[in-house]
């Protein structure tokens, strides 16, 4: 795999991830969801999922086996939101590695074209699905209003020079008809 495939999300959202349509990933026959927590499902330095994200994850969670896969160090932090979910966790993961993500997929029993890893970085969250053959989906940070927050200057930054690197950034699913 080159770097612009290493680089490229299979689909690029428009909005946060609780803008992403759950009926997709039926379509791709995806049987688990990996999703990152940090400007995923909660804003930068909050403690409070916002209500929109609040909807999608337990529409998402009674469809499919989710876990909690984030690079934050502090334990407490991602396991009370796992906790609160009743959802598995690994904190301090250290994506784009690709260890920690293994054990994860060995967990699911799943092979990893049946499932998609959720983000909003691409030199943690996309590298780190991509390496290991899931499908990647690229979204904005989330706001404290659930909406696409336009404070992420790191995740700004790492879409350009993934650019500058070949990868595309403007993938949808188009042969889904679907918004993307």
């Amino acid at each position: 795999m080159n770097l612009r495939e290493l680089l490229e999300p299979n689909w690029v959202a428009k909005g946060s991830v609780c803008d992403l349509p759950l009926e997709v990933f039926a379509d791709l026959n995806i049987k688990a969801l990996v999703l990152d927590v940090d400007c995923t499902l909660l804003p930068q330095h909050s403690q409070e999922i916002p209500a929109d994200v609040l909807v999608w994850l337990n529409k998402a969670r009674h469809q499919w086996r989710l876990h909690l896969f984030s690079n934050n160090p502090n334990r407490r932090r991602i396991e009370a939101i796992a906790n609160a979910f009743d959802l598995p966790f690994t904190a301090g993961a250290g994506k784009p590695r690709r260890g920690p993500l293994r054990l994860v997929l060995n967990q699911l029993k799943l092979p990893a074209a049946q499932v998609a890893l959720i983000g909003d970085r691409v030199f943690t969250d996309v590298l780190a699905g991509n390496r290991l053959g899931l499908f990647t989906v690229l979204v904005h940070a989330v706001g404290s209003d659930g909406k696409p927050s336009n404070k992420n200057t790191l995740q700004r930054s790492e879409r350009t020079l993934a650019r500058w690197l070949g990868a595309r950034m403007d993938q949808g699913l188009p042969h889904h008809g679907l918004p993307h």
